[in-house]
């Protein structure tokens, strides 16, 4: 017996449109984990960055305290003058990369090691730019 083809039989070839749907829902989905992933790593990156300023203004008022032979508790002109400029330890003020607002750059007094000078508005935040260890800065 020899099968024949029907040429009153039509096939169509490609693809429905369920299977078509299902294809830009898998798309959609792909790229909406994309986007997830992509917030979370910018979160991560601002929230480092912003702790890397205030290590920086941290060790930038260390330094002008060591050289100007200042104890922790001393007063001293308003640091962010003497610290921050052309020439000087840090030459742009620190500026926080998640669009926070630093304070504490006008103190007048040293701190003590371990004590952190600049917050970030951004610290009460549930991504916080807050330094979790500052036992030796």
């Amino acid at each position: 017996m020899k099968l024949t083809k029907n040429p009153s039989i039509k096939r169509n070839s490609g693809m429905t449109l369920l299977e078509l749907t299902v294809v830009i829902l898998v798309l959609l989905s792909l790229i909406s984990i994309l986007f997830i992933g992509a917030r979370a790593w910018k979160k991560g990156a601002d929230r480092a960055g912003c702790i890397l300023n205030i290590r920086n203004f941290q060790q930038a008022t260390r330094s002008y305290a060591n050289m100007n032979q200042l104890n922790p508790g001393d007063t001293c002109p308003a640091l962010s003058g003497v610290i921050i400029g052309s020439g000087l330890f840090m030459e742009k003020a620190p500026t926080c990369p998640g669009a926070g607002t630093y304070s504490g750059s006008a103190g007048v007094t040293v701190p003590a090691v371990g004590t952190v000078q600049l917050t970030c508005s951004l610290s009460a935040s549930p991504d916080s730019h807050a330094p979790s260890k500052t036992d030796e800065w």
